[in-house]
C-alpha cells in the first residue's frame, strides 16, 4: 500500500522549494547544483518536483530540451498552509489551543509576545 501524500511540504519539498524561491525559476540540474552539500541524485530531485507539481506548489515551462520550475506557491501560502494543516491535526482547527500550547511549553520572549499582541490588536 503506498504512502498517503501530504498536502505540505515534507523537508525535502522544502529545501527544494527554498531553491526555486530564491532563484525565482530553475531547471532540476539548477536545483542538484544549489543543493550539491547534500549530494541528491538528479532522478531524486526530479521525483520531488513531480510531486511539487502533483501538489500545486510548482509548475515547469519547457525551455529547449528542459523543464523549467517555477513555485506557484509563494512562502507566505506555504507557511499558511502548512499552519492550517498543524491546526486541523493537533488543535481541533483552534488557534488559541496552539498559542496556548506554545506559551505552555515553549520558551517565548518577551519581545516576541508584544508582537503577537500587535499582531492581535491589528486584526480587530
Amino acid at each position: 500500500m503506498s504512502r498517503k501524500q501530504s498536502p505540505t511540504l515534507t523537508d525535502g519539498e522544502l529545501r527544494l522549494m527554498d531553491v526555486l524561491w530564491r532563484q525565482g525559476r530553475a531547471t532540476v540540474a539548477q536545483i542538484v547544483e544549489a543543493l550539491s552539500r547534500e549530494r541528491l541524485a538528479y532522478n531524486t530531485v526530479l521525483t520531488l518536483m513531480r510531486i511539487l507539481e502533483q501538489k500545486g506548489y510548482v509548475r515547469h515551462e519547457k525551455e529547449g530540451r528542459a523543464f523549467v520550475y517555477v513555485p506557484v506557491v509563494d512562502r507566505t501560502r506555504a507557511r499558511s498552509r502548512a499552519v492550517q494543516h498543524l491546526l486541523r491535526r493537533f488543535f481541533d482547527g483552534s488557534p488559541e489551543l496552539l498559542m496556548v500550547n506554545m506559551l505552555e511549553h515553549d520558551q517565548v520572549d518577551v519581545s516576541e509576545l508584544e508582537r503577537l499582541l500587535q499582531a492581535a490588536e491589528r486584526t480587530q
